[in-house]
């Protein structure tokens, strides 16, 4: 996803903000497999609700951290106090604290953010599709050779996650990329 569709972009910001009528903090959560155009989308809809962009990437604890960072949605980022640990992926340890304000809207973009845990903490759940392909074309093109070792590894986390929660089934909106 690449180039970002303007209006699919105002249609999620629309229903997200018509979603949290009821005074609650405004929260979208866009999940999907690696290369769908989750980071690409999550930051334009979160420019357009003058949102704070919460990246899983940077919270998963190393390769093997999927659910560890899906769980780390629904206790910290959408949590007391809000905010994550970061992971340094150069040390591969845990690093600085990153508080994020609960009064401001929230995106949560990444493989995990939406799970059976966070729905119903969400204003508004988008999954991502696309073919495997394109996918792999896409996150390999983006992040490099790093990644192309551990595809397969990543790929079998998402796997075990999405049989495990049915993003795709929690999402409002499914977007094929």
């Amino acid at each position: 996803m690449p180039d970002v569709d303007r209006a699919l972009v105002e249609g999620l910001a629309a229903a997200s903000g018509a979603a949290t009528a009821s005074g609650r903090r405004l929260v979208v959560l866009v999940d999907g497999r690696s290369g769908t155009g989750k980071t690409t989308l999550g930051t334009a809809v979160a420019a357009e609700l003058g949102a704070v962009v919460v990246h899983l990437d940077d919270l998963y604890p190393g390769w093997d951290g999927l659910r560890a960072a899906a769980d780390a949605v629904v206790t910290d980022v959408l949590g007391a106090p809000s905010g994550y640990r970061r992971w340094d992926w150069s040390a591969s340890e845990p690093a600085d604290w990153v508080p994020v304000d609960p009064s401001v809207p929230l995106v949560v973009e990444g493989c995990g953010a939406l799970s059976r845990a966070s729905a119903p903490l969400a204003s508004l759940r988008v999954w991502l599709e696309a073919d495997d392909v394109v996918r792999r074309d896409r996150a390999i093109g983006r992040d490099g050779e790093l990644f192309a070792r551990e595809w397969e590894r990543w790929a079998a986390h998402e796997r075990a996650f999405i049989a495990a929660e049915d993003p795709a089934a929690l999402a409002d909106v499914v977007v094929r990329t």
